[in-house]
């Protein structure tokens, strides 16, 4: 009973590390759609083949050592994989912002300002800018959903006394043939970037574009702290720009991104399931104090729904006033 037992324990460890190298060989293995397919066909008949052997052939031991050897050399490929910025990227990620500060001037590169017409039909605009951060006025959170209620995007947007606006989002680096999934992001197929937006390219193209649903929360944050949060992204993206990143969707996300700059920002901020089921993050912020106080969550969602006001505005030279009418800390 106890050798039943053991070998059964090992047949499932078997069976569980050979769907993760399944799923690795099928978003990495080289050779396009046939590597992707047969290598881990290949791999699914060499256990097939161990276990019968395993169990059948006598010699489980045998067995044992031999699948621990492939794995191995399964693992040792995994680490040659390597995250690069020298790809052919998508038009809309072809470039990871970049900044240098100085005191309080702060200039970026490659700030995107695009126009969209349609996710294929589009205006190319990078454009460097100068931001004073002595006239920093406020941090608002975008939440982005496209119909997964677990799930949103998040974009951070700082506003200037001038009434400009420019919006950190922490994205998937996309090859220009590459498409978002969840699971590829746990198996290395995209890189990690972060881009500065006008609010009409960033906020418009998932409002007006992609149709998704928006939502948008003042953020209570001094304007000290504010510096320091616009600085951290910029530290974060310059790194990002010299040693590209895996993105990664449990460890490195546009949630958990900002998070590890926000923790040393503010004191005591704890680690939540809300950081991963991004689109119940709001509910995080109003909890941890970060939103205008003496309203309900229920409240600033429901003020805070600007999808309309966004489709609306358009193209509005005034787009980033006008979708923040009504929203609890613009009034």
């Amino acid at each position: 009973m106890f050798r039943i037992v053991l070998l059964s324990l090992v047949t499932f460890l078997m069976i569980l590390s050979s769907l993760w190298a399944v799923l690795a060989l099928w978003f990495q293995a080289p050779g396009g759609g046939a590597g992707r397919y047969g290598f881990p066909l290949l791999w699914l008949l060499g256990l097939v083949a161990l276990l019968y052997w395993f169990w059948l052939g006598g010699s489980w031991w045998q067995s044992l050592l031999v699948y621990i050897a492939l794995f191995a050399l399964l693992v040792v490929w995994w680490g040659t994989i390597k995250p690069s910025n020298q790809r052919d990227w998508a038009d809309d990620l072809a470039h990871i912002t970049t900044g240098t500060v100085d005191g309080r001037q702060v200039r970026l590169d490659n700030v995107r300002n695009f126009h969209w017409r349609s996710q294929q039909d589009y205006d190319i605009g990078w454009e460097s800018r100068v931001y004073d951060l002595s006239r920093l006025r406020s941090v608002d959170m975008f939440t982005s959903n496209w119909g997964l209620a677990a799930i949103s995007h998040v974009l951070v947007s700082f506003g200037f006394s001038d009434g400009e606006h420019v919006a950190f989002s922490v994205e998937i680096r996309r090859e220009r043939h590459e498409r978002f999934s969840e699971l590829g992001g746990f198996f290395k197929q995209f890189e990690l970037s972060i881009i500065a937006a006008d609010e009409r390219d960033i906020v418009r193209v998932r409002s007006n574009v992609r149709h998704e649903e928006l939502e948008l929360y003042r953020i209570n944050l001094g304007p000290a702290d504010a510096r320091e949060l616009f600085r951290s992204f910029v530290v974060q993206a310059n790194q990002l720009a010299e040693q590209p990143r895996f993105y990664h969707t449990v460890t490195g996300n546009c949630t958990t991104i900002v998070y590890s700059m926000m923790k040393k920002i503010v004191d005591g901020l704890p680690l939540d399931h809300r950081l991963l089921l991004t689109g119940y993050l709001p509910a995080y912020v109003h909890e941890v104090g970060g939103m205008v106080p003496g309203l309900s969550l229920a409240e600033l969602q429901r003020r805070g729904r600007i999808t309309q006001q966004a489709r609306e505005a358009d193209t509005a030279p005034d787009f980033s006033a006008l979708i923040r009418r009504g929203v609890p800390g613009w009034e």
